[in-house]
Parts: structure tokens; sequence; C-alpha cells
């Protein structure tokens, strides 16, 4: 990676403001979840403090709309970094002003504070010059640790940066962008791509970046009808953007010219309503029959696939199988996780769905590298320049 980090920086004594993604699930009581997210941070927290930095942690958390929302405070997050670190982790009332600025000129080496939900002012999502000046005045150095909100042009990932020499990257960024950017740029191979999800739409740019970088592209979830009509297939009552099927003409074509192996569903499970309780059948042909939604990849399509799994050298899984929420519905899914985990392919997974699934088939451990953030993991593999990495300095300046 081309850009400096924690490693390149001596925090001994110095204010850093760290943004992090602490944007955590939480219960009616108001507890965490699930703190993958919080976890993920703690190597960089734990540098920054064992170095003798004042950590200065930002986030935002769930939709408060630019407006104080109790439901949306930090302080769950911040009480449950303080049981990991073992130490006390000071919930701030909010992310500027003079009573935080008070509170941050008390810190000591090694002290660790979290801001107030930064989206509870308008001024984050606007990348606001004046809010960012305010945020900035409260460290003397910049590290940006939240990769899942590195595609926003925010004032938190991206305007703050203006008010600072040096922006590096904590340790989280660093991982996620060589695994992502390492994958595309320089692949083992064979290299295949999983993709699925609900609409094609939201993949398209995805297939036309990976169709000069990938070997192969495997294809499944909702998004499959939409291709599979186009090319004159039977798909029932499926799920079919209708306003995209002369985008998804193009991608034919242009998986055509490139000569990509590029796999369909040859078969399915479908079923007339999809809810729990129903038990979907198999169709074993690519047609699906009228008065029935394609909700699964079928065994003939579990079995290519595991098979080009098992040869693959590099693997960027995005995007379920089908609707593996309902159990009834979910073996394509986890088929594909559990092939991806037992596979000798360095293994990258990214997108909320993908991970969920990982999550439960319980192969978490035997994934290379689960991504923190769908929406910045999608955008890279789109081949965009995500503004809060653009953002961070060089390694050569």
């Amino acid at each position: 990676m081309n850009k400096k980090t924690i490693d390149d920086i001596n925090p001994q004594g110095k204010r850093i403001l760290v943004r992090v993604d602490f944007n955590v699930p939480l219960d009616s009581a108001r507890n965490v979840t699930d703190d993958t997210r919080i976890r993920a941070a703690l190597p960089t927290i734990q540098s920054l403090m064992d170095r003798g930095g004042r950590v200065i942690l930002m986030s935002h958390l769930g939709r408060p709309k630019g407006k104080v929302n109790e439901e949306f405070r930090l302080a769950p997050a911040a009480k449950r970094l303080s049981e990991l670190l073992g130490k006390p982790v000071a919930a701030l009332p909010d992310c500027i002003g003079d009573e935080v600025k008070a509170a941050v000129s008390q810190m000591k080496d090694g002290d660790v504070v979290m801001l107030e939900n930064l989206r509870f002012h308008p001024e984050e999502e606007a990348n606001d010059p004046a809010f960012c000046q305010q945020l900035a005045e409260l460290g003397d150095m910049y590290v940006n640790d939240a990769f899942g909100t590195a595609h926003r042009a925010h004032a938190s990932t991206e305007g703050v940066t203006r008010f600072f020499d040096t922006n590096v990257a904590g340790y989280l960024m660093k991982k996620e962008i060589e695994y992502l950017v390492g994958a595309i740029e320089n692949p083992a191979r064979p290299f295949y791509a999983i993709l699925g999800g609900l609409k094609i739409s939201g993949k398209i740019d995805v297939i036309q970046n990976l169709l000069d970088k990938v070997d192969g592209i495997l294809i499944g979830g909702a998004m499959a009808y939409t291709l599979l009509k186009v090319q004159g297939v039977e798909v029932g009552d499926s799920i079919v953007e209708e306003e995209k099927l002369d985008v998804a003409r193009d991608v034919m074509d242009a998986v055509k010219k490139k000569g990509v192996l590029f796999l369909l569903p040859q078969d399915h499970k479908a079923a007339a309503e999809v809810k729990e309780g129903v038990t979907p059948q198999v169709i074993p042909d690519v047609n699906i029959p009228k008065g029935l939604k394609g909700i699964d990849i079928g065994p003939k399509t579990i079995g290519a696939y595991k098979q080009k799994i098992q040869e693959a050298k590099t693997i960027v899984w995005n995007g379920p199988m089908g609707v593996f929420e309902i159990p009834a519905f979910a073996e394509g899914t986890m088929a594909i996780a559990h092939a991806v985990a037992d596979s000798s392919a360095v293994s990258i997974v990214g997108g909320g769905d993908s991970v969920s699934a990982v999550h439960k088939a319980g192969v978490d451990d035997k994934i290379t590298h689960i991504s923190t953030g769908g929406g910045a993991s999608l955008e890279l593999l789109e081949g965009k320049l995500l503004p809060g990495l653009a953002a961070l300095t060089d390694k050569n300046s």
C-alpha cells in the first residue's frame, strides 16, 4: 500500500484523532450484540496507546439524520471497548465544542476517549469546512481506520485531512486495502469472483471491472435471473429487473468478447412464496416454470461452483446465492461458504450479506480476510478511488 500508516508516525504525547467504524448493532437494552467492528480496530488503538498517544476516537452510529437521537449515542460502544481494552474509555457528550476540548486537554499519554456520534451534526455528511476544522482542532495527528466509510467524502473521512500535515492509515485500513487491491491487481491464479445478491444494477460496474482481471465469475442470487432472462431462459415469477435488461445484455456481450468463464445457475430451488415454512422444490433444468420464484441455486450448480472453487488460488466473494436468511432456502449459500472456507485459495469475503452468511456457516476463522466494509469493498471491486483513502498521505511524500 502506497499510503503512510501509523508505523510511520511517533504518537508519543500527541493527540491522535482516529476515525473508526463503530457502527455496531445494539439490542433493546443498548448492549452491543456484535462487536466485530470494535475488535477490528483494537490493533490500531492498542498500538497508539502503547506508544504514548492520546487516542481520540470518532465514529458514526446508525442514521440519526443530523440531530441528537438517544438511540444512537456511542456510549455502548465506548463501554464495550473499555471492556476489551481493560481500561476506562470516556464517552464524551459531543464531538465538538468547549466541553469536548476541555476533556481532551485533560488527557494523559495512553488515554482513550470516544467522541459522540458524528452524524448528530448534519455538517458531518455535508463535509462542512467549519465542522472539519472544529474536529481537527482536537488532534495533532489524524488516523483513518474506518474502511467501512472510506467510500464517503464526509467531514471525518475526507474534509478533516486538509487541516493536518500528515494523515495516515490504521492497521485495519492497511489490511483491507492490501487484501482487496492486492487480490485484484496481483492475484494468484486461477482467480475467481463469486457474485450474488438481489440486483444486477448493484453489480454491473463490479462485473465490468473484474472481466479484465479474473479467470472466471460465478453468479448466484436474484441478479442471476435478469442475466438468464436476456439469454432466453424462462425464469417463471423470479425477481427480474426489467428496466435493466439492456444493461444485462451489454454485460453478456462483454463476457463473450472477453472470453472469460462466466457461470450462471444450471438448476434452481424455487417456491411459489418466499416465506418461512415453505418447502422449496428443486427445478432440475435451467428453465423455471410459471408460478414459481427462484430462491436458491440448485444441486448441479452447487457442484459446478464447488469444483471451480477447489481449483482457485484467489477467491473474492460478494453477495449470497439465495434467500439464505430462511433456513430452507440457505443450502446454496451455505455450500459456497463451506467450499470457500475449505479451499486452499486466498479467500476474501466482502459485503454485509456474504459476511453474515460466513458467520452463519461458522467458518469465519477459515476465511483469509473478511472485509468490514460492504459499500467500500464493492467500490474498490468496481475500480473506484475511495475518497477516505485518497485523502491519506502518500508514502513518498
